[in-house]
């Protein structure tokens, strides 16, 4: 749940999904809507999906026991180099290290490493770690209370826009600090990001407590959630394929819409309801939508959906 999820929006969550599923075999049994409707409000559902993926396969391959080796972590699908390392070492108090974005920063910035930020200086800091370069002192029994206390380092001092190096318990180590260089470190690469501008459409068909939509597939945004019908009205990314491109002669002006965003576009939602014979006439089969319950908390709908209907509402 903290990958990629701030620790006050997990709060909120973590107690209701571990009363659902309180053990890896429980949550085995679950279907993959059970899971995502839980997972509600933490974003990126692929984590869910991912989560359940490996409940089942530990259950099956590992007799329901977490492997704490990485090799064996690494075979279950989901698991990747970071989930394995913090599996180890917060999970297994092994030495390792769950190089997440405050430890990136914190190592860099304390070890004064120059590497550009990325990818690069993540493999630069994991190949140092491998060879006891930094961080000698972690070991098998004191890694989760160090990769922890570097946490929340990176969380209260050393964050991404202001070191607070005068009240770190570490400044005077700290070769950032002694060669002032925090405000640059880690050193980031100078690249220009792209904001697209994009319109959409989403329609809203009701038939009595029942909501038109359709399940997004793996190779789209927000893979297995409900959205409504979408096309897009216009986009400066030609190259888009997400949403089909739908010609309609509708005004927009008089149109409910939202403001969203996602990966690099900038979206502005308008929303349209629509009887199912008007949806025809617009020259949209039917038959690639199906109707689901409206109830937000029985249908697994994307964020963007679910707002669109409190709006028309």
């Amino acid at each position: 749940m903290l990958q990629q999820t701030t620790v006050s929006t997990v709060s909120n969550h973590i107690e209701s999904f571990l009363k659902k599923f309180p053990d890896l075999k429980t949550l085995s049994k679950a279907s993959e809507d059970e899971v995502c409707i839980a997972w509600k409000g933490l974003g990126y559902y692929r984590r869910a999906r991912n989560l359940l993926n490996a409940a089942k396969e530990i259950q099956t391959n590992f007799n329901g026991e977490i492997p704490l080796d990485f090799n064996e972590l690494k075979k279950i699908k989901g698991i990747g180099d970071y989930t394995a390392n913090a599996i180890l070492a917060i999970g297994g108090n092994k030495r390792a290290l769950a190089l997440d974005a405050n430890l990136e920063r914190v190592i860099a910035r304390f070890y004064g490493i120059k590497t550009i930020k990325g990818v690069k200086l993540q493999k630069d800091i994991y190949e140092r770690f491998s060879n006891k370069e930094i961080l000698p002192q972690m070991r098998n029994g004191n890694a989760r209370k160090i990769n922890e206390a570097l946490m929340d380092l990176g969380r209260v001092y050393c964050q991404a826009r202001k070191a607070d190096c005068l009240l770190c318990p570490i400044s005077k180590d700290c070769i950032s600090y002694n060669q002032n260089l925090a405000h640059i470190i880690p050193v980031k690469e100078s690249v220009a990001k792209e904001k697209f501008e994009l319109e959409l459409l989403r329609i809203i068909v009701k038939d009595r407590k029942k909501i038109l939509g359709y399940v997004k597939s793996d190779k789209e945004w927000l893979q297995g959630q409900v959205e409504l019908p979408t096309f897009i009205l216009s986009s400066e990314d030609k190259t888009l394929k997400q949403y089909p491109v739908k010609k309609m002669s509708i005004s927009t002006k008089e149109l409910k819409s939202f403001k969203t965003t996602i990966t690099k576009y900038k979206i502005k939602n308008y929303i349209l309801e629509l009887s199912k014979d008007r949806l025809g006439d617009l020259g949209i089969n039917l038959d690639d939508y199906t109707f689901r319950s409206s109830d937000i908390n029985k249908t697994n709908f994307s964020t963007a959906s679910i707002k669109a209907l409190r709006i028309s509402n």
